[in-house]
């Protein structure tokens, strides 16, 4: 019996199947406006087919292949229903609302896009992860502007801005620490190096938030809005400083580098007590809140809107989105896809500011095609890895160039995980608040604009021995 060889698509088989992988997904995503769901399993489907019938691959490595991809996200999974959880006991326990109450007495309606990007920077700094940052701050700070008259997918970008700086230079993050590992260099190599772009992107996305705050200045923000908000929170919720120690306990977990599902599932625990001991719910309804979400009813829509989420039931729709990318993802790693199209890009790479542009675009383009920004630092980080070292360049200019592309545009791919994240903990659809992530948008810019002048690129012979 003829025993099947595996053999390496070629880059023409290679680009045609990413190609319509690709173009299924924008077409299904942006002009028809579904979900990423059907597109990524057929995709995956015409893949693991080829892969059997022209490569040579039998249907039980294509299997364990989407099985080990399961098993590595895991705790990601786990981490969606905890921060739905979360999401649906701070509000059903007060927290969110408080946060909401207080936000709108202290800050200033011109600044708010400003602080809220700001804020969200230092939260994110401090606790490493932009998903717990959007999930409990970032909730908090679409009440905020909608009682400021603040567009919510505006006020989306801002706080999708700020803790995606602040998880990018996190000693504390899961990616700062995995980009310097693929690439060769030191954490804080990496990260001082990083602080030249990202602080460039931010401050560019700082200056935007600024002058499109000025519209929203006290004069003319909607008071009557901002008073009925504080007048709906107080009559239908306990409202004390005392609850704001909740959202502080889960960002001194993550300052103490606690793990992330226990330090998250404290925040639900404290969530739980809070709903009972101070807004009187029963245990019923707080086991039927953390399943399905909190529902609050009101005459005023912004609020039903804001107040009503979070709950398993409610992340379910992330999960299965991030469960059918990782499967199609794991497929186009088996059979080496992504290898061959990296490594045709890398052979037009002409000098440092080639080397330079071409990761930076391979990292965008394995996050379109793959949804996963690990793919995305992981694939390309490995590739070039010895073409950086064979021309004397620094390990710290590939990992900062694979955070400027791969990490910080991954929210604004519809179809990955951490888009999933923030349209289930914001409730607005990533088409939505795409336009107004001035920091993703900016970043993979910037890189490419320090590889082409040269500032900020090092040699080799400037890293400490």
């Amino acid at each position: 019996m003829k025993k099947n060889i595996k053999r390496k698509p070629s880059f023409l088989e290679s680009f045609v199947l990413t190609g319509i992988a690709l173009s299924t997904l924008m077409y299904t995503v942006v002009i028809l406006r579904g979900d990423a769901h059907i597109p990524l399993i057929l995709s995956a489907t015409v893949i693991s087919l080829f892969a059997v019938f022209r490569l040579g691959f039998k249907w039980d490595d294509i299997m364990e292949a989407i099985g080990q991809g399961i098993k590595d996200i895991a705790s990601t999974i786990l981490i969606f229903g905890i921060i739905g959880m979360m999401i649906a006991s701070w509000t059903m326990g007060g927290i969110v609302p408080t946060l909401i109450c207080y936000g709108l007495q202290f800050l200033n309606p011109k600044y708010f896009l400003l602080l809220s990007m700001v804020i969200c920077s230092i939260v994110s700094l401090s606790t490493g992860s932009s998903w717990t940052t959007v999930g409990t701050i970032g909730v908090v700070f679409l009440g905020i502007g909608a009682g400021f008259g603040v567009p919510m997918q505006i006020t989306a970008g801002a706080v999708i801005s700020g803790a995606y700086f602040g998880d990018k230079i996190s000693p504390l993050s899961d990616t700062t620490n995995l980009a310097p590992a693929v690439s060769g260099a030191q954490l804080f190599d990496h990260v001082r190096h990083m602080l030249v772009s990202s602080g460039i992107a931010l401050s560019i996305s700082g200056f935007i938030f600024f002058f499109m705050g000025m519209k929203y200045n006290s004069g003319n923000a909607d008071l009557s809005l901002m008073l009925e908000i504080e007048n709906i929170i107080k009559s239908n919720f306990f409202v004390s400083p005392i609850l704001l120690l909740v959202p502080c306990a889960v960002i001194v977990m993550g300052i103490l580098k606690k793990p992330a599902v226990p330090s998250l599932f404290l925040g639900v625990i404290l969530g739980a007590v809070c709903s009972i001991v101070f807004q009187k719910y029963k245990i019923a309804d707080l086991v039927d809140t953390l399943n399905n979400g909190f529902v609050f009813e009101s005459k005023n829509e912004i609020m039903s809107t804001l107040l009503s989420g979070g709950g398993i039931q409610n992340m379910m729709w992330s999960m299965s989105l991030t469960l059918c990318a990782i499967c199609f993802g794991s497929i186009l790693d088996v059979t080496h896809i992504l290898h061959v199209l990296a490594a045709k890009i890398l052979t037009i790479a002409r000098g440092t500011k080639g080397l330079i542009i071409c990761t930076v675009f391979t990292c965008l383009g394995v996050n379109l095609i793959t949804g996963d920004q690990y793919l995305g630092i992981i694939l390309p980080g490995k590739m070039y890895r010895k073409s950086y070292e064979e021309r004397g360049l620094a390990p710290q200019n590939l990992s900062r160039a694979l955070e400027d592309s791969a990490t910080v545009t991954s929210p604004i791919v519809p179809w990955s995980s951490c888009a999933a994240v923030m349209v289930a903990a914001l409730g607005i659809s990533t088409i939505s608040y795409l336009p107004y992530c001035f920091f993703s948008l900016i970043s993979p810019f910037v890189s490419i604009f320090l590889g082409i002048t040269g500032i900020s690129i090092t040699k080799r012979t400037d890293m400490k021995k």
